[in-house]
């Protein structure tokens, strides 16, 4: 078992370092007894997301709903077949991640199955699930087990996963309006997308990162640097999207260039701010 538990993670942290260099480059910063959990978070997350944004069969949803029961029995009998839920069911154990937020996560997924246009209630329920519970789940690692350290800091937890879904949004408004048919914003849609909506969107993202900084400034020392990167990437990629006009946006993926990841690492590393 250990054998397969160590090749389970490893796919996990292989997912990882494949889909985002951003966050596989922050991870790197954590300390090295809790690195693989935040993976197997990720891991799901991620299988969880090609079903419902790459596969295109007509059994999408059964797929899906067969993964959220099969991470459910897992969690209880700690074991699965399938090497990234068997990972991420060892870390929920580990960390008592709740269940609420995995079964909150699974309907924001189950959404994207019909739903192409939100107002702002659905928005909000859909950011919970498919944001804010990310930083809840990251946040019961890095407590392991501190309770009331849990409680204090989860409102910044969720307000900086919020921003990042936020920012991801509008990264990929081309891709989300052309190819999956998805607007998320409330009350946009791609022809009415202007200046106005960018800035206002970028207002309201700024107020989360606000109020997540004074958290991360409380996260404890050794998981510091590790989400500062994280930030540090993420209010970069902002400020290019603020300087992008809408238009563009509307029919280009905004990125930062891999080298310019590695600079930001190197100095965060070496505790430059």
């Amino acid at each position: 078992m250990e054998l397969y538990t160590q090749t389970s993670a490893k796919i996990s942290d292989d997912l990882l370092r494949a889909y985002s260099t951003s966050f596989g480059f922050s991870s790197l910063l954590f300390p090295k007894r809790v690195r693989s959990h935040i993976a197997n978070v990720y891991g799901l997350v991620r299988i969880a997301d090609e079903i419902v944004d790459t596969y295109r069969g007509t059994d999408s949803l059964e797929i899906l709903d067969n993964l959220e029961n099969e991470t459910y029995k897992s969690i209880k009998r700690q074991y699965s077949a399938n090497p990234v839920v068997h990972s991420f069911a060892l870390s929920a154990k580990e960390f008592n991640i709740e269940k609420s937020l995995i079964k909150a996560f699974f309907e924001s997924m189950r959404t994207d199955l019909t739903k192409t246009n939100y107002n702002k209630k659905s928005y909000e329920q859909y950011i919970y699930g498919s944001a804010e519970v990310i930083g809840l789940m990251c946040l019961a690692i890095f407590c392991e087990g501190n309770k009331s350290e849990y409680d204090r800091l989860s409102g910044g937890a969720k307000r900086l996963g919020a921003a990042y879904q936020k920012i991801n949004f509008l990264r990929d408004l081309a891709s989300d309006s052309g190819e999956l048919g998805r607007i998320y914003f409330p009350n946009v849609d791609i022809e009415n997308f202007t200046e106005n909506s960018k800035n206002e969107i970028i207002e309201n993202i700024n107020e989360d990162l606000n109020a997540a900084d004074i958290a991360l400034s409380e996260l404890p020392t050794e998981y510091r640097k590790a989400v500062y990167l994280s930030r540090l990437y993420y209010g970069k990629l902002l400020s290019k999207i603020n300087k992008t006009p809408a238009e563009k946006l509307k029919v280009e993926r905004i990125r930062l260039n891999n080298l310019y990841k590695i600079i930001l690492f190197m100095r965060v590393l070496v505790g430059e701010r």
